[in-house]
């Protein structure tokens, strides 16, 4: 074994390589999953789930609203969040990598009421966001030909995504890791675009902070002066919490990862930087290349049109990137697709390991496929259709908002469950120094993490306060409006108690050293 070292606010105690040799199974309760991810894979799942067009087109309303100084501190604010989030679910993943964790963790360690809510909500935001994927797909393509059958292109992506998601999960993880490889490699490309534009590549000469200057680092949105730069700053706050969600699939993917012991934390942390120097370098070059009073960057187009690399691009002189733009939004909802029916059908599994879904969506194939999971959730892709007629459409969009908060009380409840994991430990007398990955600073990071995202999920609808109207009130907050429904709903049917820490179950799903799942009762010499 090697010494446990310090590592970007982690500790990681070294283990054997990664063996090339078939994957294992994944016992999950009566769950045969195959362990046929590795660390890359689990990093573009991560990845793929999180880099969106909600990233490549809502990113100009972003400057927009808060100015380039408060877009960037509003994008660095919430990454500290989303470091609490990975790092609790870290210690958690590595010493129990269990499918869909992410529900699993509250049940176990808190509430089963709370994974209940938790796990049925997070499902449903990743199904229905696979039919919005669906759907996104059909627009980028009605980019070149306005007249293309939308029904057609949502037909085609949908029994080819739901047929990938069939394949054994390292197949998956290779077809994730391509697709995600195109978008990083497009914002890698702007970066480096961006450094020369401001540098003084194109028509418009040496940029620099000139838009930092003029129109000034902070923008003024629904009020005017030190208000109105503050709500700016708030608004984007919460459209940065939505950007960087998918992040925590890193989790999902736990209960199929070849090693978890060593490729969980790595993923991670590879992750979580990885998705910062992305999100945070386009934004600060977005903010040097591009003014935020452009008119453009307020577009609501759903192709490259609207996209602010596209807008950088035209004000440079280069036009042949909106094309190119095109191409990579169409592949990015294509990745997205993919990873919605993945964490989605993950998800259920989880669900019904703890006795909270029927029983036969737990059931895998030969190949370690949950085939009933998968079904499940691809069908709800169909919902897509509803897009093909106006009030189909009206009813599509009130699904869609029931996901819009998922994520962050995803979060929060990960946060929270780590809190909850950390008082078992404690008192089954189990020392956190002994775990393969040991993060600093907590419960304090944990707690942090729980308190701004019940902070954010609470006012992410604040501007219906400003200018009141029912309907946007409803749209706002229908989703914690149904989880407080699901939590009290369960606990008041089933009568769950919070889990006493002295009985939280720390052993079903883990494994000794010599790679044997320990069984309720047995406890390893060594963690």
């Amino acid at each position: 074994m090697m010494e446990k070292h310090p590592d970007h606010g982690g500790i990681e105690k070294g283990e054997p390589a990664e063996s090339a040799s078939t994957p294992e199974s994944a016992g999950v309760g009566n769950v045969e999953l195959q362990r046929g991810l590795s660390g890359r894979h689990l990093n573009f799942i991560a990845i793929g789930g999180t880099i969106g067009t909600g990233f490549f087109l809502g990113s100009g309303a972003a400057l927009s609203k808060a100015g380039p100084l408060g877009c960037l501190l509003s994008y660095l604010f919430v990454g500290t969040i989303l470091w609490s989030v990975m790092v609790s679910l870290g210690e958690m993943a590595t010493y129990i990598p269990t499918a869909g964790a992410l529900s699993a963790y509250a049940t176990r360690y808190l509430d089963p009421s709370l994974g209940f809510a938790v796990g049925w909500l997070y499902w449903f935001s990743w199904a229905i966001t696979y039919a919005l994927s669906l759907t996104s797909a059909g627009l980028i393509i009605q980019y070149w030909n306005a007249d293309f059958n939308m029904g057609i292109i949502i037909a085609i992506f949908w029994v080819v995504f739901t047929a990938v998601n069939f394949l054994p999960v390292r197949i998956y993880g290779e077809l994730e890791m391509w697709l995600s490889s195109l978008k990083v490699i497009t914002i890698v490309g702007f970066i480096i675009f961006g450094m020369c534009m401001a540098g003084g590549v194109g028509k418009e000469g040496r940029l620099g902070f000139t838009y930092w200057r003029d129109p000034g680092l902070f923008a003024e949105y629904m009020a005017t002066g030190a208000v109105g730069k503050f709500v700016g700053f708030w608004a984007v706050l919460i459209q940065a919490s939505f950007a960087y969600q998918g992040a925590e699939l890193v989790g999902v993917g736990a209960g199929e990862a070849c090693n978890p012991r060593k490729t969980v934390p790595r993923a991670i942390k590879t992750t979580f930087w990885g998705i910062m120097i992305l999100f945070v370098g386009t934004i600060f070059l977005l903010g040097m290349i591009v003014p935020s009073n452009d008119p453009n960057l307020m577009s609501d187009a759903s192709n490259a049109s609207a996209s602010p690399l596209v807008i950088a691009a035209t004000r440079a002189g280069v036009n042949i990137l909106p094309d190119i733009i095109n191409a990579v939004l169409l592949t990015a909802v294509l990745s997205a697709a993919n990873s919605n029916v993945y964490s989605g059908s993950r998800i259920l599994v989880a669900l019904a390991d703890e006795g909270q879904a029927p029983a036969i969506l737990k059931k895998t194939d030969a190949r370690g496929i949950p085939t009933y999971s998968v079904a499940l959730t691809a069908a709800f892709g169909l919902l897509a259709f509803l897009n093909l007629s106006s009030e189909g459409g009206r009813a599509f969009n009130w699904l869609l908002n029931i996901s819009g908060v998922a994520g962050l009380v995803t979060w929060g409840s990960t946060c929270a469950s780590f809190i909850g994991f950390m008082r078992a430990m404690k008192a089954q007398g189990i020392s956190r120094e002994h775990l393969p990955y040991v993060s600093l600073w907590q419960p304090y990071t944990a707690w942090y993490g729980v308190f701004f995202c019940a902070l954010v999920a609470l006012t992410q609808g604040f501007t219906v306060f400003i200018s009141w109207a029912t309907s946007d009130f409803f749209a706002a907050y229908i989703s914690l409006i149904l989880f407080v429904v699901l939590w009290v709903g369960h606990k008041l049917v089933f009568r769950e108690k919070f889990v006493d820490p002295y009985m939280a179950d720390l052993v079903r799903g883990r494994y000794n050293e010599e790679g044997d799942e320990l069984r309720p009762g047995e406890r390893s010499e060594r963690l």
